[in-house]
């Protein structure tokens, strides 16, 4: 879990975070044995249950392209929140607002996978929110990101796929000004009272895929905006550690070391080349015969 210890005059915030810390972060894998990849993300008290689905056909205009084609679902029980929300199926429709995260979660994960290497599948992302309090767009994308990976390692698995089709990894992180602090991870009650709401969909090579940011009451300067990536880069840093952690031994160890984050990468190369040498000295080989 990311940790920066907050300032002498800085109040802790009220669950005892610094301006800095991410909630606590857990990912289950596995959570739904029918699916071929599935996890439960759990961030703060805010809950995702994501599956990932695959499917051997793309939508029309991916036909006879060769490519595949990744997309995501996303809603909310009717009791994730205080109140109770009705279904959308109930309604007839989905609101503005699912469709927006739906969408910014399968645009996400496309930015991180080689197409021409799904080889005309696809990969359905489900994100359904068992307990909202607030970050439940970032938590989705954060797990959906495990799902896929778990799907493709199975795909992979039976001969269906020849070659990781996973460039790098992707999470989101929530950030907000709240009464003049830059705060990462905002819960509920940070978030309904934020002057600047900003959510960074980033990759494990420090790019982002997409950053949403809005004045809810004073409008913000490049200063300020500059304050909230740098912060965001320490979240995401930590959730990429926590995918990570979830998928040891579950990916084929050198998918995991394509994704890693470049410092990630070093250290792995490093510790690679300690033990080829031990082995040397050794009298050894490190391959064999």
């Amino acid at each position: 879990m990311a940790s920066t210890k907050s300032a002498p005059h800085d109040p802790p915030r009220p669950d005892g975070r610094g301006p800095l810390d991410l909630r606590p972060v857990t990912i289950v894998c596995d959570a739904v044995p029918h699916a071929e990849g599935s996890c439960l993300v759990t961030q703060g008290r805010t809950q995702v249950l994501v599956t990932a689905s695959v499917e051997a056909k793309v939508p029309p205009f991916l036909q006879r392209t060769g490519l595949g084609w990744v997309t995501a679902e996303y809603g909310m029980l009717p009791r994730a929140t205080l109140e109770r929300s009705p279904r959308e199926a109930a309604r007839g429709r989905q609101s503005g607002r699912t469709q927006e995260i739906q969408r910014l979660i399968g645009r996400a994960l496309r930015g991180v996978v080689d197409r021409s290497r799904l080889a005309d599948r696809t990969l359905t992302l489900d994100c359904d929110v068992l307990v909202a309090d607030a970050g439940t767009r970032c938590a989705s994308v954060t797990g959906a990101y495990v799902a896929l990976a778990l799907a493709c390692a199975s795909i992979a698995k039976a001969g269906d796929i020849k070659a990781n089709p996973l460039r790098e990894a992707v999470a989101a992180v929530s950030l907000g000004i709240v009464r003049g602090r830059v705060l990462l991870d905002l819960d509920y009650a940070e978030d309904s009272t934020a002057d600047v709401d900003l959510n960074v969909v980033g990759t494990s090579s420090g790019r982002f895929v997409e950053i949403q940011g809005t004045a809810e009451r004073e409008p913000f300067d490049e200063e300020q905006l500059a304050r909230l990536l740098a912060a965001s880069r320490k979240g995401l840093a930590a959730l990429f550690a926590a995918q990570r952690a979830a998928l040891l031994g579950r990916l084929p160890q050198e998918w995991l070391d394509a994704v890693a984050p470049p410092a990630s990468a070093a250290r792995a190369q490093a510790s690679a080349k300690k033990s080829r040498s031990a082995v040397a000295r050794r009298g050894g080989s490190s391959r064999r015969a």
